[in-house]
């Protein structure tokens, strides 16, 4: 018999217990590894589209002409490009309202970018959490899978005359699968999560950096006559 079948068989034959917990962990590792390629496009999508507002924000167009050109895009704005285009529309509207101090002006629009904010890092921090999960506890699952493999495997003893390693090992060996298999989840999302939030954070840096430097350009609009 080869070593695919011999696994296959040592988790047929464990108990019902030992295959639910397996189960469980297979489905949790599928949910991670997806969750893990979804994250990773969406945050190099989101730095991609970063970079790309930086190398227009700072090329010397003014203000309004950016405005009007991520305003007209065909595809929706995402990003910072959101923090932008909110920021300045709360700025042009309370400028338009008239009577206004210029330094509620900028006020407004700075408090309308940290709630644009505060959106889309909710939206980037989403699944996060269920890798953190199942970083933490997987190995857990796995271990409570194992401990019942093992106690069933010695409770059998107590039927039969002589023990011999012969009788345990099979039981130990299926019981032993289960917390591989969730070191096999727990790894990977451990690995992911970290990585990911080191990128989120750094992407966090750049967008309340984008926030302040952009609130200096509208003071200076402000006071300009």
């Amino acid at each position: 018999m080869n070593t695919d079948l011999s696994f296959l068989h040592l988790i047929k034959e464990a108990s019902l217990v030992v295959q639910f917990v397996m189960l469980l962990l297979m489905v949790v590792s599928i949910a991670s590894w997806t969750f893990i390629f979804l994250k990773r496009k969406e945050l190099a999508r989101a730095v991609e589209i970063t970079d790309e507002f930086e190398t227009q924000f700072w090329s010397g167009d003014s203000l309004v002409e950016l405005f009007k050109k991520l305003s007209a895009k065909d595809f929706a704005p995402e990003g910072i490009e959101k923090i932008f285009l909110a920021g300045y529309k709360e700025f042009s509207r309370m400028r338009q309202a008239g009577n206004v101090e210029p330094v509620v002006q900028v006020e407004s629009a700075q408090r309308t970018m940290r709630i644009e904010l505060s959106r889309e890092l909710d939206r980037l921090d989403e699944h996060l959490a269920f890798l953190a999960t199942v970083g933490s506890t997987s190995p857990y699952v796995g271990l409570f899978g194992t401990v019942w493999g093992i106690m069933n495997s010695f409770m059998s003893l107590g039927s039969v005359k002589q023990a011999t390693l012969a009788l345990v090992a099979p039981g130990i060996a299926e019981a032993l699968i289960a917390t591989a298999i969730g070191l096999f989840a727990a790894i990977p999302a451990v690995v992911a999560y970290n990585r990911f939030s080191t990128r989120l954070d750094r992407l966090t840096g750049r967008y309340e950096l984008f926030v302040e430097e952009f609130v200096v350009l509208l003071q200076r609009q402000a006071h300009s006559k």
